[in-house]
């Protein structure tokens, strides 16, 4: 199956600290990749090159064929590439609704003036981007929060509307980092059980960090485990978190696994 996102030969380094070396990543059509490993591996970093927040110092990003590495961010999400992010990206001060308006701006054709003066084809986008979002809401099962703020919504939905600001921006490759975070292992699963669903009536790509592993052992079609920004292994889910590096990486050695019998399966 031919890859939507390839990741070749990147590397980057801040001064002397080098945050990721010659990593390969390659995502096939409608898979779910999962990108794992401790803290400080290097996961956030490779999200932010290949979304064009950092700028590597080797190797090149390649989307559907094309070389995308020297493309600004905003040309990046145009083509199709929607990101979450660690810490919520959501504007607080704002309205679910109105969230999910904010994150359709790159579809909107009018300009400036347009929007100032209130023309009729402005009216008539506004109203398309607000079905548009209403729709979006209805299907992960948010509609009711609609006109709600979001100060005091639990952290689990706050993370769940951000995916959905995303898929209002209809985009084909979706870049999920750590999306269970503040989630319970009964929200985990619901938000797997979505995923998959949302992955299967979408078509949509998926590369997604977590740290839940029971999340990504479910939905995940491939994983790559980073560790100190290199690519420690990768393969089928079940093979990895077996994997006597991975159970080192995770515990800082393997004779702590020795000893306490923990596995990354837990």
């Amino acid at each position: 199956m031919a890859a939507v996102l390839e990741v070749k030969n990147t590397g980057i380094r801040f001064g002397g600290l080098v945050a990721l070396e010659d990593v390969n990543v390659s995502v096939p059509e409608w898979e779910i990749v999962g990108l794992i490993g401790p803290n400080g591996a290097g996961k956030t970093t490779l999200f932010n090159c290949i979304m064009g927040a950092y700028t590597a110092n080797t190797g090149s990003i390649w989307y559907r064929g094309r070389d995308i590495s020297l493309l600004p961010t905003h040309r990046r999400t145009a083509l199709g590439i929607g990101r979450t992010f660690q810490n919520i990206g959501l504007i607080r001060g704002l309205t679910v609704l109105e969230n999910f308006l904010v994150a359709q701006h790159p579809r909107i054709s009018y300009g400036p003036l347009g929007a100032l003066i209130g023309s009729p084809m402005t009216f008539r986008e506004e109203r398309k981007l607000r079905a548009n979002a209403m729709e979006v809401l209805d299907f992960i099962g948010l509609a009711h929060l609609a006109d709600s703020t979001l100060d005091g919504l639990p952290y689990g939905i706050l993370k769940l509307i951000e995916v959905g600001t995303v898929l209002a921006t209809d985009p084909d490759l979706l870049l999920l980092d750590e999306p269970s975070s503040g989630m319970g292992p009964d929200e985990a699963h619901e938000f797997g059980e979505r995923l998959l669903t949302l992955r299967q009536t979408l078509n949509l790509t998926v590369l997604m960090i977590e740290h839940h592993v029971p999340l990504v052992v479910g939905v995940c079609d491939y994983v790559y485990v980073l560790n100190f920004g290199k690519v420690l292994t990768e393969g089928k889910p079940q093979e990895v978190r077996k994997h006597p590096e991975v159970i080192a990486a995770y515990l800082g050695g393997e004779a702590a696994q020795e000893e306490t019998g923990v596995d990354v399966t837990a």
